[in-house]
């Protein structure tokens, strides 16, 4: 005989199973966020049982819940019997879904051996190892830590699911941009050799052309000037000069491209000696502009001896070339010990630096242009009133940079120039 309920009575019993199912999920989340440490349950036959949950401290449940890693209990079968939030947002599941499946349905096939294999190591010693976990039909690159753990019910294996898609992700683009770089330092060799090149055929195909052009125009002015009217003389000195401006750029210019290759080493160089060797070649050119140099304090530094002399030859030829028409050169070079607040790259208390001054009273240049006058071929005045190609600077700058120190200028027009060198007393150690 079948009863039939009325519509109040389908009500009630609704009511009632809401109320229970939201009873359980406030139990089971009072339990796993550990605002309980003990259920009481109703048995079969009307009797109350207490369960203790001795295994789940609430600090610890509280921690595993919040930790930004996956947590998963297996038993001795590999079901998972407890998981956090973490793990189940990895997988892409509810936690209802996820307690009492198998773990090996959420490893790919391919990587079920590496699976198995820490699943038996896991009941004896602490590892981990690298793998893959679906998310559906998505890979997740993970790490397993696995230990075991012992439980009022017995051994349990405890697993730590670390996601390492980020990680992958930082690793893929490492590689990326280290072939990049590959590729670019193949094109740099590449580059670097026909520089080389280069250099080579301005050393000799060049210069030697070059080098006729001189002696033949200086005998042809020489041993038949009387033949020339005064404008074929003219041409031909112009001829003779533009030749010489020409084989001067094509040495500085090879001195410039030879620092990128130069590894000679350091050696310890008495700064006061290499200056007074470039006073002594500069002999006959101090006297004929009747130039004073004065040479106070200089420092005994690690550097290369030749490329630290051919600084000084450019700094002081220069203050001897740009000086006023009618006043005799005084150049003055100072130097000391160590000067930490230098702007030098490799100051440091355990690395302490000097600085050099050279400074001149000839004609200046105007300070905006302070950085220019260090770039290639860059001049301030027409090369016709000054000789030169408009390199030295730019050698000495980067000899500097070689010696890990810095160089700057500042001046005013009609003021002098004053060139600041912040050197390291010791180089690194490669």
């Amino acid at each position: 005989m079948n009863t039939f309920k009325t519509y109040e009575q389908l009500v009630k019993e609704n009511e009632d199973l809401r109320e229970q199912l939201e009873e359980a999920a406030e139990t089971i989340d009072a339990i796993r966020t550990g605002q309980v440490d003990a259920i009481v349950v109703k048995g079969p036959n009307e009797e109350h049982q207490l369960y203790t949950l001795k295994t789940a401290d609430q600090n610890y449940r509280v921690f595993i819940e919040k930790m930004n890693e996956g947590a998963v209990t297996l038993n001795e079968q590999g079901l998972i019997v407890y998981c956090n939030t973490m793990f189940a947002s990895v997988v892409g599941l509810p936690l209802s879904k996820i307690i009492g499946l198998h773990f090996e349905l959420l490893i790919p096939a391919d990587c079920l051996e590496t699976y198995r294999n820490i699943f038996k190591r896991g009941w004896s010693e602490d590892c981990k190892t690298e793998i893959s976990i679906l998310n559906g039909t998505t890979r997740v690159p993970c790490q397993l830590s696995v230990t075991t753990l012992l439980l009022d019910e017995g051994s349990a294996l405890s697993v730590i699911i670390t996601d390492l898609t980020f990680q992958k992700e930082i690793q893929h683009l490492l590689k990326q941009n280290n072939r990049k770089l590959e590729i670019i330092n193949a094109e740099l060799e590449t580059s670097n050799h026909d520089l080389q090149q280069f250099a080579s055929v301005a050393s000799h195909d060049l210069q030697e052309p070059l080098r006729k052009i001189l002696i033949f125009s200086t005998l042809l002015r020489d041993k038949h000037k009387h033949e020339f009217s005064t404008e074929s003389a003219t041409y031909l000195d112009k001829i003779i000069a533009s030749s010489e401006r020409m084989r001067s750029m094509i040495v500085d210019i090879l001195g410039y491209s030879r620092l990128s290759t130069n590894v000679s080493p350091f050696t310890l160089t008495n700064l006061r000696e290499v200056v007074n060797e470039v006073i002594e070649d500069y002999e006959i050119l101090i006297k004929e502009k009747k130039a004073t140099i004065l040479v106070q304090n200089l420092p005994e530094i690690e550097a290369n001896r030749g490329q630290m002399k051919q600084v000084f030859q450019n700094l002081i030829s220069n203050s001897i070339k740009f000086s006023k028409p009618n006043n005799a050169p005084v150049i003055t070079i100072t130097g000391g010990g160590p000067d930490h607040n230098q702007p030098s790259p490799e100051s440091t208390p355990q690395t302490p630096t000097c600085c050099i001054t050279i400074s001149d009273n000839g004609i200046g240049f105007n300070d905006q242009y302070r950085d220019k006058i260090f770039s290639l071929f860059e001049r301030l005045n027409t090369k016709d009133k000054y000789e030169g190609s408009g390199i030295g600077l730019a050698i000495t700058k980067k000899i500097i940079d070689k010696h890990n120190g810095t160089i700057r200028a500042t001046s005013q027009e009609g003021q002098g120039s004053q060139f600041m060198i912040t050197l390291p007393l010791r180089q690194k150690s490669a």
